[in-house]
């Protein structure tokens, strides 16, 4: 019968739970964040870009609307308010200031100006004559007063302008419309001597070529000029400019503003409150898998570490909570596995030094020289199984640790069963001894492991076969590629191996030898190593019967899988 070791690392190693399957490419928290994240700024964004079509769109159609009305005017007048001398058209001031006054009359919120070839004021709809010829001026309504609701919308609104980039609102897409919103700038439409910017801009209208102008004075108003050229057949006679005061524009934006300050609390609201949870579901069970490892550390918490909730999650953190349940798992099995070893040690060390210490006392009370050679012998015998003991133990405690500092490389094993086989079949004591037979590919059996420790399994599984093969057997060793592994077989001819033991036989120190084998010849710990050294490298190690077709037991089968590289 196979040796075997007992209760230890390999078992523990073997009783480990399977890696966690690999995460997806695509992180389910990383699409979570991102998600959760861009909503609140796309609803900002989204807001921000709306308004800036809208409010292009509301100056666009109170440009468009103001500059028809220059048109109607600069018409009128052209027909109504001219003398004709020598074909040749001039404007009549006392004409065109009444009829000035009433074109605008109708647009309170309107103001016109007339002005002749030279770019002086001829007429102005907010000047008319009084009783006994005084000059009577009637300035635009004040401004309507805001609400504090209002106000404050204004307010925070342009300090948010302040921070987006310079030309982000109010002149994309719209080259031919000039916006000045600075609240210091000039108002000098309302005055009566012009300065050079809007002589420059009677000029261009001269031209042909009306540039609308769009400003917001230091009270607050926001304006919207147009000057038209008014002409008598191909004959200029002068220029109409009409300012008016767009407050249905500054309402409707002062709407916006608040609909768009409303969506940004909200999207706030909201990112304040996905931030709370994104901790709750990943600050807090970070924190807690943290608490986990601490109480680790002090020993507690031996059966179930992590909390049960973390463990049963299906994203990233369920992972880490898993594989850090499974290290915890790992290292109290390792630390009973450590006990039971050492148990272990003791015990199997006490059998020969309690047997050398008897056979050393007895030796002292006899005096026949055969019964003193007897003992000194047995002396001997003790002392060498200690030193296999010993030996194979030191060699079991660095399997783990060997494996776990030296990276797998590609190792053909078909060379290796090959050696072996070769070298016992070379080195027979007797033609009666059991022959090895191999079977495997010629174009090899290529695993992933440590060359050194794949030779030292199969040399105790071939070892451990040819003890219990009879006189003219055969050991068969059968190598083939199936899917991502290799597998091997060892079959002998032998006894079999009793079922309830099929896993027994790999614990540390399990021993029992064929019949007439003497004792001590072996530390049961071969079989022990070589499932330390097949898990290590990723694979698996079973036991089995080889049976006929009737049920008998024809022999014992140790099948060894590595992962092929």
């Amino acid at each position: 019968m196979p040796e075997a070791p007992a209760p230890g690392l390999a078992e523990t190693a073997h009783a480990l739970p399977q890696p966690a399957r690999r995460p997806p490419r695509f992180s389910r928290l990383l699409r979570r964040i991102l998600l959760l994240n861009a909503l609140p700024p796309a609803l900002l964004a989204a807001s921000l870009l709306y308004l800036d079509q809208y409010q292009n769109g509301l100056m666009a159609a109170e440009v468009e609307a103001l500059r028809t009305q220059a048109r109607i005017y600069a018409a009128g007048i052209s027909e109504a308010a001219v003398r004709i001398e020598n074909d040749r058209a001039s404007l009549v001031p006392e004409l065109a200031r009444p009829l000035l006054r009433r074109l605008v009359e109708p647009s309170p919120n309107t103001q016109g100006k007339l002005f002749d070839n030279t770019g002086l004021l001829v007429a102005d709809s907010r000047v008319r004559e009084g009783s006994g010829g005084a000059i009577v001026s009637e300035p635009l309504p004040p401004p309507e007063p805001r609400g504090a609701l209002s106000a404050t919308v204004s307010g925070i609104y342009d300090r948010l302008l302040v921070l987006l980039p310079r030309g982000f609102l109010g002149q994309q897409g719209r080259p031919d419309v000039v916006v000045d919103l600075n609240p210091n700038a000039p108002s000098f439409d309302w005055q009566p001597d012009l300065g050079p910017e809007r002589r420059e801009e009677l000029r261009i209208a001269l031209e042909g070529g009306v540039t609308p102008y769009i400003r917001r004075t230091s009270d607050g108003r926001l304006l919207v000029s147009v000057a038209e050229p008014a002409r008598r057949g191909a004959q200029s006679i002068g220029i109409v400019l009409l300012t008016r005061e767009a407050r249905e524009v500054d309402q409707r934006l002062i709407e916006i503003r608040t609909s768009v300050l409303t969506l940004f609390a909200i999207a706030l609201v909201l990112t304040v409150a996905l931030s709370f949870f994104l901790a709750r579901t990943i600050a807090t069970p970070m924190l807690e898998l943290a608490r986990a490892a601490v109480r680790m550390r002090e020993g507690e918490g031996r059966a179930n570490s992590v909390p049960s909730g973390l463990v049963a999650r299906d994203d990233e953190i369920g992972v880490l909570a898993r594989d850090l349940q499974n290290s915890a798992s790992a290292l109290w099995g390792r630390i009973d596995a450590n006990e039971r070893f050492a148990a272990d040690v003791a015990h199997e060390l006490r059998n020969p030094l309690t047997s050398v210490r008897s056979a050393i006392e007895t030796l002292r009370r006899i005096e026949n020289p055969d019964q003193q050679k007897r003992l000194l012998a047995i002396i001997a015998e003790d002392a060498v199984r200690m030193d296999r003991l010993i030996a194979d133990i030191s060699d079991s405690s660095r399997v783990d640790a060997e494996l776990s500092r030296i990276i797998s490389q590609p190792v053909d094993i078909a060379p290796i069963l090959s050696a072996l086989a070769e070298l016992h079949n070379a080195t027979r004591k007797s033609d009666t001894d059991p022959v090895v037979e191999l079977e495997a590919p010629e174009d090899g059996l290529v695993v992933r492991g440590v060359e050194g420790r794949v030779v030292q399994v199969f040399r105790n599984l071939l070892g451990n076969a040819l003890s219990f093969s009879p006189e003219n057997g055969k050991v068969t060793v059968r190598g083939r590629p199936t899917g991502a592994v290799v597998e091997v077989t060892v079959e002998d001819e032998g006894p079999g191996i009793p079922d309830h033991k099929l896993e027994s036989i790999f614990e540390r120190f399990y021993s029992e030898r064929p019949t007439g084998e003497r004792f001590g010849q072996h530390s049961g710990l071969g079989l022990s190593i070589s499932r330390q050294i097949v898990e290590g490298l990723r694979g698996r190690i079973s036991a089995e019967n080889r049976r006929d077709a009737d049920g008998k037991v024809m022999g014992a089968r140790f099948v060894v899988r590595l992962p092929a590289a």
